[in-house]
C-alpha cells in the first residue's frame, strides 16, 4: 500500500481545529498487432518516457501550447499548467478568459501560485488559474477515467499545493487526477452594480464558480493529449469543494463537462436569506451586490475602476462582509437549488455523497448549553423548541447530540437533501456514506464523545495519511486503501463498487441505506433519519411567506 506525505491535518490535533464560522469539499499497453508503426513507435517513446524516474515527459501539445512535465515512478505529472488568462488588472473581477498562447515548450515541473488569499504572504498571487495532472498513461491513446478534485476552504481559502491533495496515489490505480485552482474571498465572488453592468450577462460575484467551469472546459479540450478520455470525467470535492460540486451539478454552464460526481461534507440546498448561517449560505445578486457597495466604500474606493487598482494586499478581507460566497446570480446558479431538484432542473449525473459523523466539532463555538439553546432560537424561530428535542443537549454540557445539529443543517441535511431528491426526480445512480473513523477516547474524558472531525476525510481519500502514526491504527491506513477504490471505481465505472471491496448498495427511495466508514465498511442506515425530517420541515417551512419574511 502506498501511504506517503505526511498529512497537514494530524488526527491528534483536530478535535480543536477551529475554522472561521463562515465555513459553516497502470494498465497494460494496448495491442500492437492492430496499429501502424507511426503509432507503434509513439506508444514506445510514451512508455518509455514514463519508465525512467526523474526523466522528463515528452512534450503534450495543448490548444495553448506544448507542455513538458516529470517523470515520477512511471507517473507523468505536470503541475502548473495554466488553463485561462492571468485574471489581473482589467480582469480582476470578470469571467476567466482563454489564456494566451506560447512558443516554445512551456515547463511545467512547479505548482502555479495559490490563489489570492488571507494576508497575501505565501506562495499566492492574483495570477493563479492553472491545473495539476498526474497521469499514469502509458499511452496517449489509453482514454483514462478522469478524477478532477476542487479544494475546500470555505471559499475564501484553498490550495493545490498542499501534500494531503498529492494526486498520486489515485492516480496508481488507474485514473488520471487533475486539480484546479480557482479563485476565492472577494477576489472570486465580489458582486457589485457596476460589475454587473459591465457584464454581458448583466452579473457579478461567481468568478470563482467560473474558473472551475473554465478548467473543465479545458480538460474537455486537451486531456485526451495526456492519454485521459473527456466523456468519462467525474468532479469531487470536500467543503466549499463539495458545494462547488453541488452547485456545478446544478448549473447548466456546467452541463456536459462531466458524468459523475463526488461530494465531501458538500451540498447547497439551503434558501438564500440577508442573514446567513451555515446551510443557509446563499444570496441573491441584489443582496450581494449591496454587500459589494459597501465593500468598495470600506476600501475607500468611489468606483470598480479605482479598486481594480488597488494592490490585492490593500483590499479589504472578504469573511463576514457577504463578498466571499457563490450567490444566486440567475446565471451560473439560476435559482434555489432544492427548487430546481424537486422540478427536474439540473445535471443529472451519477452521484456519491456525504459526510462526516461529528462536523459540528470543528464548527460549534457555544461554550454552554444556554448559549447553545439561545442561539438555535434565534436561527431557527418556531422551529426551535422542536429542533432542541430532536437534537437534546446532554447534561449541561454541548454534547455530540447538539453538536449534531450544526452537522447536519450544514451537511448532513444538505447531503440527505440531494440524495433523496435526486432519487425522486433523477434517473442516474446515487451511493451515500457516513464518515465514523475516530480514535476511541477514555469513557472520562471531555473527548468521549467526539467523531469525525470536518475534513479529516481527505487524507484517508487521497492516501496521503501520516506514514507511522501513532495516533493511527493499520485500520487507517486500509480503510484509506478502501476508500480511495471506492472512488478510483466510481470514476471508472460510475458506481464503486469492485472485487476487492464489501458491496456497496445504490440510495434509493425504497433502500436508504448508506455505506458506514468505521474501522471498515459495513452498510448501515441513515444516521439520525429522523431529527433529518425536523430539518426538513424547517428548510420547507424557510421557503413559505411566512418563513421567508421571518428570515429578514
Amino acid at each position: 500500500m502506498d501511504i506517503v506525505h505526511t498529512s497537514p491535518y494530524p488526527r491528534k490535533d483536530l478535535s480543536n481545529f477551529n475554522p472561521p464560522p463562515e465555513l459553516s469539499l497502470a494498465l497494460p499497453l494496448p495491442e500492437f498487432s492492430i496499429m501502424k508503426p507511426k503509432t507503434i513507435a509513439s506508444i514506445l517513446s510514451f512508455a518509455l518516457a514514463l519508465t525512467s524516474l526523474g526523466a522528463q515527459t515528452e512534450p503534450v501539445k495543448t490548444e495553448y501550447g506544448l507542455v513538458q512535465g516529470t517523470i515520477e515512478d512511471h507517473l507523468a505529472v505536470y503541475r502548473g499548467v495554466p488553463f485561462a488568462a492571468p485574471p489581473v488588472g482589467d480582469l480582476r473581477w470578470k469571467a476567466p478568459q482563454p489564456a494566451d498562447s506560447w512558443d516554445g515548450v512551456r515547463q511545467t515541473t512547479s505548482f502555479g501560485p495559490d490563489p489570492m488569499q488571507g494576508d497575501g504572504q505565501g506562495n499566492v498571487s492574483e495570477d493563479c488559474l492553472f491545473l495539476n495532472i498526474w497521469s499514469p498513461a502509458k499511452s496517449p491513446d489509453e482514454q483514462l477515467p478522469v478524477l478532477v478534485w476542487i479544494y475546500g476552504g470555505g471559499f475564501a481559502f484553498g490550495s493545490t499545493s498542499t501534500p494531503v491533495h498529492n494526486g498520486e496515489h489515485l492516480a496508481r490505480k488507474g485514473v488520471i487526477l487533475v486539480s484546479v485552482n480557482y479563485r476565492v474571498g472577494s477576489l472570486g465572488f465580489l458582486a457589485h452594480p457596476e460589475l454587473s453592468a459591465e457584464s454581458p450577462d448583466d452579473v457579478s460575484g461567481n468568478y470563482g464558480l467560473l474558473d472551475q467551469i473554465a478548467g473543465l472546459e479545458w480538460i474537455q479540450n486537451n486531456i485526451s493529449a495526456f492519454g485521459g478520455d473527456p466523456d468519462k470525467v467525474t468532479i469531487f470535492g470536500e467543503s466549499a469543494g463539495g458545494i462547488s460540486v453541488s452547485m456545478l451539478c446544478a448549473s447548466p454552464k456546467a452541463k456536459g463537462l462531466f458524468r459523475a460526481a463526488i461530494s465531501q461534507s458538500g451540498g447547497s440546498f439551503g434558501p438564500s436569506r440577508p442573514t446567513t448561517y451555515p446551510g443557509e449560505n446563499m444570496r441573491t445578486l441584489a443582496m450581494a451586490e449591496q454587500s459589494g457597495i459597501t465593500y468598495a466604500e470600506n476600501a475607500g474606493a468611489s468606483s470598480i475602476e479605482a479598486l481594480r487598482k488597488l494592490p490585492a494586499q490593500k483590499l479589504p478581507g472578504g469573511w463576514g462582509s457577504g463578498t466571499s460566497w457563490p450567490i444566486v446570480d440567475g446565471f451560473v446558479i439560476p435559482g434555489d437549488q432544492h427548487e430546481m431538484y424537486q422540478n427536474g432542473n439540473y445535471n443529472d449525473v451519477d452521484i456519491l455523497v456525504g459526510y462526516n459523523s461529528d462536523e459540528g466539532l470543528s464548527f460549534s463555538r457555544e461554550r454552554t448549553v444556554e448559549e447553545w439553546t439561545a442561539n438555535v432560537d434565534k436561527r431557527y424561530g418556531p422551529f426551535a423548541e422542536e429542533l432542541i428535542a430532536a437534537y437534546p443537549p446532554v447534561g449541561d454540557r454541548v454534547s455530540k447530540t447538539a453538536r449534531d445539529l450544526m452537522r447536519d443543517a450544514a451537511f448532513g441535511w444538505q447531503t440527505w437533501a440531494w440524495a433523496t431528491q435526486q432519487a425522486k426526480t433523477g434517473d442516474s445512480k446515487i451511493f451515500f456514506y457516513y464518515f465514523d473513523q475516530h480514535a476511541d477516547q477514555p469513557a472520562d474524558s471531555e473527548a468521549a464523545d467526539h467523531g469525525m472531525p470536518h475534513g479529516v476525510d481527505v487524507p484517508y481519500v487521497f492516501q496521503t495519511l501520516a506514514p507511522n502514526d501513532a495516533n493511527l491504527s493499520e485500520a487507517d491506513y486500509t480503510l484509506s486503501d478502501t476508500v480511495s477504490t471506492y472512488w478510483t471505481n466510481f470514476a471508472k465505472h460510475g458506481d464503486p463498487n469492485g472485487p476487492t471491496v464489501p458491496e456497496w448498495p445504490e440510495y434509493t427511495l425504497d433502500n436508504r441505506e448508506v455505506m458506514h466508514f468505521d474501522d471498515k465498511a459495513f452498510v448501515g442506515p441513515v444516521p439520525s433519519a429522523d431529527s433529518l425530517e425536523v430539518l426538513d420541515d424547517y428548510f420547507e417551512w424557510r421557503r413559505t411567506a411566512s418563513g421567508k419574511a421571518w428570515a429578514k
